[in-house]
């Protein structure tokens, strides 16, 4: 009689869409495309066998190298010595490839077992420094095609636009809450103005097709998100009494 041979199953790799179930949200456009290109990138990552750091590092010099290129180009731009729809397309491909990026290393970090505290201090740190890059390119393109634009909105652009970063990070402790807990399509359309992924996709076709428009851009977003922290200061302060 032949003996029996036992053997022990191999274990299945993660999938795409494996990678996709764990994403944190974002938004509509988040969720449908930004994230999805994350799970690739993170599917790549964990087969390659890299720890999600690299991901969120990578992110943030993909992110700072091209906000840093609309900013050296914003005054050639505005002087007609630049095709403006050259730097909107880089903007556009770098911005979403780099925040693809930073959806990729929560995945992977969530599916591979391999986060940490440090790991999600990092990823804040560069999402931070990658943001603030980001606004110094929508502001010197502002300035650069209407050199009037007062410094006081420049100002206030750059501090409501953080606000996208602080309740992004407060969503995701113990105490997070949502104003509006509707997940219909209306509601999600409505809230594409606070959705990252569809903010910088905007941002970029502004500056390829439209960069005189990048003032008004700015001022859509400093009322956008100055009337969002004023909300959310409303809605938990009525929480809290």
């Amino acid at each position: 009689m032949t003996p029996s041979v036992s053997t022990l199953a191999e274990p299945s790799q993660p999938t795409v869409a494996d990678f996709h179930r764990v994403n944190r949200g974002g938004g509509l456009f988040s969720e449908s495309i930004s994230q999805w290109i994350g799970a690739v990138f993170a599917l790549v990552a964990q087969r390659l066998g890299l720890r999600p750091t690299a991901l969120t590092i990578t992110n943030l010099v993909l992110g700072l190298a091209t906000s840093v290129t609309v900013v050296v180009l914003a005054g050639p731009v505005a002087a007609g010595n630049v095709p403006a729809w050259v730097v909107g397309l880089a903007a556009l491909v770098g911005w979403q490839v780099a925040y693809a990026l930073d959806c990729a290393d929560g995945q992977l970090a969530r599916v591979t077992g391999q986060g940490s505290a440090a790991g999600a201090r990092v990823d804040v740190l560069c999402d931070v420094a990658a943001q603030i890059a980001l606004v110094a390119a929508l502001a010197a393109t502002a300035v650069a095609q209407r050199p009037s634009t007062p410094v006081w909105l420049v100002a206030a652009f750059a501090g409501t636009w953080m606000v996208n970063l602080v309740t992004s990070v407060m969503q995701s402790g113990p105490n997070a809450a949502s104003m509006v807990t509707s997940t219909s399509l209306p509601v999600r359309l409505v809230k594409l103005v606070r959705d990252y992924g569809a903010v910088i996709f905007a941002a970029a076709l502004v500056l390829a097709f439209a960069p005189a428009l990048t003032f008004w851009a700015v001022v859509a977003f400093t009322i956008v998100n100055g009337g969002f922290l004023l909300a959310s200061i409303a809605f938990s302060a009525r929480a809290s009494l």
